[in-house]
This record gives structure tokens, sequence and C-alpha cells, in this order.
């Protein structure tokens, strides 16, 4: 500590002379002034760390310095000390940024605290959080191995959530990487356990999670009420920590009634696991039930035209077709903006459904643009960008304008991603589809080991675009390439966010509901 500079700003200096020894005495080396014109002289010509300054002082104010510190340097942290405990005070402080106040009298433990919390707590933090995972790894690693179900395997994603979320204020490389290696074996027991369960998932009556056909019924559906207006928020491949990292700002304006998780059917994409929830029904009774609203990837045309349609027919085959519905879906910025303008005139609707395109969008456009693989080369920086999008977005421009009328909010998604690195060879014929995380056709050539097989894919609620045609689902990071142009495609895509297989990311998806407060 040192090196680190206190200015003391106090027209009865001299009487805090036992408390200036006493930092002294910590390491701390301390100046000492008696008004705010000498204290705004030295702060232009010194470096300091902290500023402790009287709030009743002489000449210009504690408050009047300190806007002016704030002028010069809105990074030193100040510390207000103050006999006057009014309400108006404390606010024109905190509104000019303080670190924080102190009440007069003051001790020196108390300044010492004060000053260990402004510039020690990003270490003491992170050596805490250090501390605390290691504390849990065993515990984490235990469940792992302890042959969780699918709702054990919702809690323990939460988890390894919370701790990712939690080691970013870590300063341990190694911890960060003791973590890293944790998912990873978490997402090939994942693997297996969706290897082994997923396809009985669609005869067992009993024994199977929420998945996305079941969401709407199930999540969706109880939640409306005649007398509140329900808004559904469909951010398409949005992952749970990406919703964690977009919870704070909305909890300014909604307060939470339940966060929960569900599982996105197989392949984790647009066309099947959205289709699925908005129809309440497997791709393969969609193209059953409603052949002209479905296509498999190898046909013409966009996927995903029909959502509208599609819950509209849900609603009549549940026998819940008076429920007054607007939907609307936003893929350019001039969407998003018309939805802010209306936004409010949507209220009269039981439920209004926005399906917002934009986290898909960014997974997409990151295998295509080198700006945004420079911008987002790491989860970390993943989560960022989407926090700082949602934070500017039209979407909530338009969600604090509703903010205070008496609404349901529910945000979910339709599947997530997964950052992928391994590369697998696939030979197929000419019918083969070109997805990275699932593929299927007629004659695929594979290694086992690298992907989950499904031959007979009504098995798992799939259509057959072929006669003999089979799925293949690429699992934990792998990513599914053909021989020709191997290295090309393995360079292009390698370390990017795909979806589409079997990983935590991808499947165990957020559904999180709110009321304005």
């Amino acid at each position: 500590m040192g090196n680190i500079h206190i200015l003391w700003v106090d027209d009865e200096i001299d009487s805090l002379k036992a408390h200036t020894i006493f930092l002294t005495g910590k390491d701390y080396k301390v100046s000492t002034l008696t008004n705010g014109h000498d204290a705004l002289d030295f702060i232009k010509t010194n470096e300091v760390d902290v500023v402790l300054l009287d709030e009743s002082m002489p000449g210009i104010t504690g408050l009047e310095t300190l806007a002016k510190i704030k002028e010069m340097n809105q990074h030193i942290p100040v510390v207000l000390i103050t006999k006057n405990e009014a309400e108006n005070i404390m606010d024109e402080a905190i509104g000019n940024q303080i670190a924080d106040y102190l009440i007069k009298p003051v001790n020196p433990h108390q300044i010492l605290l004060c000053l260990k919390k402004i510039l020690n707590a990003k270490q003491l933090v992170a050596e805490a959080t250090t501390a605390n995972y290691q504390r849990q790894f065993t515990h984490l690693f235990m469940e792992l191995n302890s042959n969780p179900n699918y709702s054990q395997w919702m809690e323990l994603y939460r988890k390894l959530v919370y701790w990712e979320l939690e080691m970013e204020k870590s300063d341990s490389p190694e911890m960060r990487e003791v973590l890293a290696n944790q998912k990873q074996e978490a997402n090939a027991e994942f693997s297996k356990f969706i290897q082994k369960n997923y396809t009985k998932w669609f005869t067992d009556t009993v024994h199977k999670p929420v998945m996305s056909h079941h969401v709407f019924a199930q999540k969706i559906l109880p939640k409306i009420q005649p007398d509140k207006s329900t808004f559904l928020i469909v951010v398409d491949n949005l992952r749970f920590d990406q919703w964690k990292v977009i919870q704070p700002a909305l909890q300014q304006y909604f307060k939470a009634v339940e966060e929960d998780t569900y599982y996105s059917i197989l392949p984790t994409a647009t066309q099947y696991c959205r289709n699925a929830l908005f129809a309440g029904l497997t791709p393969a009774d969609i193209q059953r039930l409603h052949p002209n609203f479905w296509k498999n990837d190898d046909e013409e045309g966009g996927k995903n035209l029909y959502e509208d349609q599609l819950f509209e027919a849900h609603l009549k085959r549940i026998r819940k077709a008076d429920v007054k519905f607007s939907y609307h879906k936003i893929i350019h910025l001039a969407d998003g903006q018309q939805m802010v303008q209306n936004i409010q005139n949507w209220m009269k609707n039981d439920l209004n459904i926005i399906v917002y395109n934009f986290v898909d969008m960014l997974s997409h456009a990151r295998t295509e643009m080198e700006v945004l693989k420079e911008l987002a080369p790491d989860e970390v920086s993943y989560r960022s960008i989407t926090k700082s999008w949602f934070e500017h977005s039209p979407l909530f421009q338009a969600l604090k304008k509703i903010s205070e009328k008496p609404v349901n909010l529910i945000i979910t998604t339709d599947h997530g991603s997964v950052k992928v690195k391994a590369a697998h060879k696939v030979i197929g014929d000419r019918t083969t589809t070109t997805n990275l995380r699932y593929k299927h056709g007629k004659n695929l050539n594979y290694e086992e080991r690298d992907v989950m097989a499904v031959r007979v894919p009504t098995q798992a609620g799939l259509p057959t675009p072929t006669i003999n045609s089979s799925f293949i689902f690429a699992k934990e990071d792998g990513f599914l390439c053909y021989p020709n142009n191997y290295n090309q495609y393995v360079n292009m895509y390698k370390n990017t966010f795909q979806h589409g297989g079997i990983s935590l990311e991808e499947m165990i998806v957020p559904i999180v509901t709110l009321t304005n407060k």
C-alpha cells in the first residue's frame, strides 16, 4: 500500500492528526489540505488515488469541490465526510458519483475499512471468488458423477453458469482454466446422458422434461391473465448465461416471478425449435398436420415464415381460440423502432408475441466478419456484446415503456449456441445438409464416437426428408466438416459460436417470468 496516495481535505485537518498518523502507519501516503481551492490545484499537479473530502468548508464547499474534481478526473474516488445527513446533500453527492460517504465523527478504523472497500475491493473479491470456487469444486465434481437426471442437469448447468460469471471477477487464470475443464467434462457427461435418454422422452408420458413443443402449454398459457396483458419475448439464440448478463438492466423496471429453464429439441436450430415452440408439436407432427407450413433443410424458401399461423392452429387445437394475440418479428433496426412506437397500443391483447432476431445474427455474422471475431473471441466478450446490445436496443426501450403498466413479461428463446473447437469429418452424398452441428442424409459416413446418430428420425420427433434418411448431431464442442477443402473450413469455423447439436449451452435454455414493479 506504500504507493497509495490519499489526499485529505478538511478545514479542521489539525484535529485529525491522529487519524493521518494511523493511516501512515498502515503504509498509506497521506497529504493534507484545508480548503477546496488548494485541493483542486494539488490534483492538477499530483497523482492522487483517493480523496477524503469534508462537506462543510468555508469558501468552496465540499460538494462544489467534488463536482470540479469530477470534471478534472472522473475516475478519482472521492469519499465525502459530513456532519450533515440531509437527504438533498446525499442525493447531490451520489449524483456526483461519490465512492462512499462517512458521517462525522469518524474513527480511523472506519476510514481504513472505507479505503479497503474502494482500493482493494477488486482484489479481495477475486481472492474470495477463487477460494469459494475451490470449495465448491468437489461438490460439483460429485454431482457430475452421480448420474444426474434431466432436472438435476438443469440445476447443474445453472451452477456452472453462476461460477462462470463469478470467475470473471477472479485474477487467477489457473482457476478459470479449472472451471473451463469442469464445464467441458460436464458437456461430455451431458452428451452421454442425451444420447442415452433423448429418444425415450418422445414415448415416455411421465419421466421427461419440458421441451420446445411443451413450452406454450406448460409454461406460457397458464401465465395469461384476463386483467393483464402478457408480453412474450423470444430472443433467438439466447443462452442462459446471456440472460443472466441482461437481467440486471431489466431488474430496474421489473421484478422476477420465476426463473426457469427448459430443454430445446434437437436439432437446436431455429426452424426446428421455434416452429415446435409455436406449434406445440414436434417437427414430425408439424410436417404431418401442417405440410404447407413446413420445409426441410434442403428445400427452397424461408423455414420460419408461418409461426403465427402455427400458433393460431395450436390455440384452436387446445380450445384456447379466444386468446387474443398479436405476433411481431423484429429482424431489422427499423422494425425495432416501429415496435417502440407501437408497443403501448398492444396492451389490449391478452398475449403479444415478439420474436427478436439479434443474438442469432450475431453468432452467424461472427463466422463471416473479422471485426466480430475480434470483438467476441471468447465467452466473456460474447456475453459482453449481448449485454451492450440489449442495453441500447429498441427492445429494452420498448420494455421500459410498458414497465409502469400492469403486465406479465415472459422472456425465453428457442435454443442456445456453443463455441466449437474440434472438427470432425463427415462424408455424405449430394443430398446431405450443410449445417455444422447436425446433418441429415441417406449415406452418411462418420466416426461413431463423434456424433449422436438417429437412424429413425420419427423416434426423435423429426420428419424423414427422404427414404432412409438419418440425422447426426455433433456433441460437446465438435463441428462437422466435409473432406473437401477441409482445412479451409476448419480454420474458418473453429472457435465460432454454432448451434444445432448437443451441449448444455444449446439445449438448456432460459424461460423467465417477470412483472412490473
